[in-house]
Order: structure tokens, then sequence, then C-alpha cells
């Protein structure tokens, strides 16, 4: 079974790629320049109403609050269940997965760089206030809030754990992502989380083959491998993940004691819980030291090597600009090397504007994305040295206790402990050695 899943995920690596380019292309047909057809002046859409913009709003910090109630106060798996499968009718198919908090991340992006854009008060909304409900009461937005998340969640059948090397490799692709997304969005090349959201198609009843291939394909995966989207691509998570760390209160294991059962250690299907610890012998920690020294040594050169690396694809990343693309089509035109005639070409002539001035605006464009893409490789080589020092440090650990980082505040665990049942007057303190009994390791 765990050859089957790990087979799995990395076919799945392999088509995404595929399946990604393949839906870039246009879902329309192209239009006809040899007609009458007038084309109409172009328009932009009507913004929705504001009182609707702020019952959206409402809805979130309502949902939020609730989340975080039942998975800190109530400690009720049920309750989060409940609330997780409203929230997926509401955020995902009544409002058809927009405005989406894993989405405007781009237009923060693309606002703080770009000064004339305004940024809409849902999309500033639904970025924020997860992010500061996440800093308090850990990720109750993907416990029971994220339409995304909930989507996979219904999903999950027999859950097999990652292995840990294939953990680690997939953790990074989250940052990569996001990496690119922010590029994508602040050289204003296209918003490419919106554009290849694999659920897209079950919340709206329409998309392309290929997009709808690709969610079927995430959530066949996620019933052996608990929300893979949430857990190995969603770059909004990557945000929380941050924010849940640093967390003031955050759901734990047990009310108040463990005493190491190990009841709940295959109750987690997402692999956030550690178990306990005893931590490095004094020799291994002189190893320990050295390692975690040379690494900091070598962390500035990732960070360089990274920014160099990245920085000699600036071109071919620019080339999905539209302007990029459209000036590369003008420029081979002009040496003879495709037809004077095509629909780019046609709507560009038919603009007015002079090749000089577009080949100047294609030169400001990549200079934008060299800068940018030096900026991406050296986040991509601090990731990385990030994480090798993390897996480097091993610390002490008395109890069972959840990552912070990568748990989703699901709340399956608490109802695993002895010690929750004692308080829920399920069972008395006497009886928990007779739980333990009835619920092997």
């Amino acid at each position: 079974m765990k050859r089957t899943t790990l087979l799995i995920i990395l076919t799945g690596l392999f088509i995404l790629p595929e399946l990604s380019s393949a839906q870039a292309v246009s879902r329309f047909p192209k239009p006809d320049f040899q007609t009458d057809y007038v084309q109409p002046e172009m328009v932009n859409p009507q913004p929705r109403p504001a009182a609707m913009e702020i019952m959206d709003i409402i809805a979130l910090i309502g949902a939020m609050s609730l989340a975080s109630w039942f998975v800190l106060k109530d400690r009720s798996r049920r309750r989060v269940f409940i609330l997780m499968v409203a929230s997926l009718v509401y955020f995902g198919f009544i409002r058809r997965g927009c405005i989406c908090s894993v989405g405007s991340v781009q237009n923060i992006a693309y606002a703080f760089f770009n000064s004339s854009y305004l940024i809409p008060l849902t999309a500033l909304a639904f970025f924020a206030v997860p992010l500061l409900f996440t800093l308090f009461f850990g990720r109750t937005f993907c416990a029971a809030v994220c339409p995304l998340g909930a989507v996979q969640d219904l999903v999950i059948l027999k859950p097999v754990k990652v292995p840990g090397w294939l953990n680690h490799i997939l953790s990074l692709l989250p940052y990569f992502y996001l990496g690119l997304a922010v590029l994508f969005a602040t050289t204003g090349a296209g918003f490419i989380i919106c554009q290849y959201d694999p659920f897209v198609g079950f919340f709206r009843f329409g998309a392309g083959f290929n997009l709808v291939l690709l969610g079927v394909f995430m959530l066949i995966l996620g019933t052996v491998v608990a929300r893979p989207y949430c857990r190995f691509l969603c770059p909004y998570g990557v945000l929380l993940r941050w924010m849940s760390r640093l967390s003031r209160r955050h759901v734990t294991i047990t009310p108040d004691e463990c005493n190491n059962c190990r009841l709940c250690e295959a109750s987690c299907p997402f692999d956030a819980i550690d178990p306990a610890d005893e931590g490095q012998k004094p020799e291994q920690r002189q190893r320990e030291t050295g390692r975690l020294a040379m690494l900091l040594i070598l962390l500035p050169l990732l960070m360089f090597a990274g920014g160099w690396s990245v920085s000699r694809l600036h071109k071919p990343l620019a080339r999905y600009h539209f302007t990029v693309s459209l000036a590369d089509e003008v420029r081979r035109q002009q040496q003879g090397l495709i037809p004077a005639s095509s629909d780019k070409l046609d709507a560009f002539r038919s603009a007015g504007t002079t090749a000089e001035a577009l080949f100047a605006e294609e030169a400001a464009v990549i200079g934008r994305f060299r800068t940018g893409s030096w900026l991406l490789g050296v986040f991509f080589g601090l990731v990385i040295g990030v994480k090798l020092i993390r897996l480097t440090i091993r610390r002490r650990r008395e109890f069972y206790t959840i990552d912070r980082g990568g748990c989703l505040s699901c709340a399956r665990c608490v109802s695993y402990c002895p010690y929750e049942l004692v308080r829920l007057g399920i069972i008395t303190p006497e009886e928990i050695i007779t739980h333990e009994r009835k619920h092997p390791q």
C-alpha cells in the first residue's frame, strides 16, 4: 500500500505541470477577423454590491470565530466537521470559490507593487482575517472554513503515512509555488493560483477538461494522502504555517497531561503529531553543533546560488507575460519566421502601437523579471537552508505534542486521548488503563 501511494504521488508530480501548461490555452474560440463583426467597447464588470461584500466578510469572521471556539473550547471534532461542510456549501458552491483566501495572496502582492490598483475590501479581508485568527488560535481556518481544504477532507478514506524523506521534499513545494505566484502577480504576468486552482471546476460546475482532470486526480489522491493540496501545494498555507508557529493558543492533544499512551499517534492523517523524544546524547550534540555551524556558514552561499540559478531563467519566465509574448511574435514576423498575419498581430496593428514602443515595454518587463527572479532564487535558497537547519536540530520532547506549523487544527486527535474522555465524563480516571487496553498501540 505504501509503495502504491508513493507511486501515485510521484506520478502526480510529473503530470501536474503537463496539465497546468495545457490548461493555459484559451478556453474560448478565436475570433474571426475576416467578418463584418465590430468589437464592442471593453467595459469592466460591475463590482459586487457593497452589502454582499460586507456579508461575505461577516460570514468569514463568524465562521472563523466558531471554528476557533469548537477547536479550543469545545474540543469537538463533530462540530468542526459540521462547520466545515457549511463553509464548503457557502464559500465553495454558493460563492463559487471566490473570493478565495488562497488566491488573495496575488491581490496583495499586485497591490503592493502597483499603486494604481485599488485592492477590493473582500480580498484584503479574506487575506488578513485568517492570518490574524491563526496568530491567536492556530490554523482553525484550515480546519473548518477553507472550502479547498473541506472538499479534500470529505474524501479521506484510508490515509497512509507519507515517508519522511518524501514528506520533507514535498513540503518545499508550497514555498516555490508561493514565490512564483508573487513573481507573476507583481510583474503583471497573471494570477497563476486562480488560473490553476484544481477545485474551481467543482465549485463553478464548469472548467476546462484538463483542470477538471487535475481536480479529480487530487481528490483520488486525497483518499490515501490526506489533503495533498493543503500540505504540499497551497501557497497560502505557507503564511498560515508561519502564523501558527507563533500562535498564542493552539489545540492540544490532551486537555491537561500526557502519559505517552500513544493512542493519538495514528489519529492524525496529516503526520502532525511528534512523538516523545529523549533528545541527543552529549556526543551526538557535539556533531549536531558542528553540522549546524556549517549550515549557518553555507546559508548565504545557498541564497546566492539560488538567486544566480533562478536569475538565469528570467527570460523564459518573462515569456509568460503577454507583452513579452507579443513582442517575440512581432519580432519573428519581422524576420520572416512566421506568417505576417495572426490573431495577435492583427490585434496589435489595430491598436496603433509601434513595434519600437512594444520592444521598449518588453525590455522593461524583462528587467522586472530579472530583478524578481534574483529575489525569488534568494528566497528559494533561504527556504532550503532553513529546512536543512531545522532537520539538523533535534529537540527534546517529554510527551507527544502537536507540530504547530503542520497541524490543521482538525480536532481528530482529541477524542483519542483518555484524559479527554475523563474531562467529558465518558470514563473515570480509574478506567484509563482499561481504555488503553481496548485501544492497543
